[in-house]
């Protein structure tokens, strides 16, 4: 029921500083200014690619608010597509999910998760500018990630067959992909379970608990995007090992609290169980 990542929502104090900065470093286009009283909000979208950020200032009292005040700016929330939204909306209506409906996108609270909070959208197919492609993984910071695993099958209709099981010694964590139609698309939800308290997951959980880490984006090419972050003085890093070459990462710094992952185009496809797809463009 779930076809891909198509958003992310990032809370921040200033959307006109924050949008200059997605502009620079990412080649973000301005959609549309929209208020939503749902998050006590005023949004600005940006295109990213085929994708989108939704960028949240405060109003007032509400949850953006909220998040701010206790955790300064950030990725707030993830958001995900389906093909029938409305079927989609019923069923986790009948499991007990509560639903802010607004503006034809439907929330969920993280309490309803594994602190994971979503807003889902219908499947708008798009071609946006800059050199990002589009998004194509969220990661969620769980304490049981078999039991986030169960939780997410049975609220999204997910296929446990097409998930993949991850584990990074460096980055001191063990989960699961949760793929939503491989290997048509990448597109899924990354549950990382901290098996190192000390490292900078386990710093993340300790603060924060079960909730939204990063998400990842794919490019065609990463030398436009890494000069733009040294244009900016924008913190990045390579990745570690094999992968060095072929992905690296944004320091939150950079992009307004926002963790963000960048990986050349199926080259996810390596740890994601089809590493034969790495190479298909």
């Amino acid at each position: 029921m779930l076809a891909c990542v198509d958003r992310i929502l990032v809370a921040v104090k200033d959307l006109g500083k924050a949008a200059e900065t997605y502009a620079a470093l990412l080649g973000t286009e301005q959609r549309s200014t929209t208020r939503s009283r749902a998050l006590g909000a005023q949004r600005l979208v940006l295109a990213l690619g085929g994708s989108e950020v939704e960028l949240l200032q405060p109003e007032g009292a509400g949850p953006v608010r909220e998040f701010l005040d206790r955790r300064g700016e950030g990725l707030f929330a993830a958001g995900l597509a389906s093909r029938d939204l409305t079927a989609l909306v019923d069923r986790l209506k009948s499991r007990g999910v509560g639903i802010t409906k607004e503006g034809g996108q439907a929330h969920i609270a993280p309490e309803d998760t594994h602190g994971l909070r979503i807003v889902l959208s219908p499947l708008r197919e798009r071609q946006g500018p800059g050199p990002v492609k589009h998004l194509y993984e969220v990661t969620n910071m769980v304490s049981d990630r078999q039991a986030a695993a169960a939780r997410y099958t049975d609220l999204f209709a997910l296929d446990p067959s097409r998930f993949c099981p991850i584990t990074s010694e460096a980055f001191g964590y063990t989960g699961a992909l949760l793929l939503f139609d491989p290997p048509a698309r990448l597109d899924r939800i990354e549950l990382a379970q901290v098996v190192d308290p000390g490292s900078a997951m386990g710093r993340f959980v300790g603060r924060h608990g079960e909730s939204l880490y990063m998400c990842f984006v794919q490019a065609d090419d990463l030398r436009p995007i890494v000069g733009r972050l040294d244009a900016r003085g924008a913190r990045w890093a390579q990745a570690p090992g094999e992968m060095k070459a072929e992905h690296l990462f944004i320091h939150p710094s950079g992009l307004h609290g926002v963790l963000m992952g960048v990986s050349r185009t199926n080259h996810a496809w390596v740890w994601s169980g089809r590493p034969e797809l790495a190479g298909v463009g």
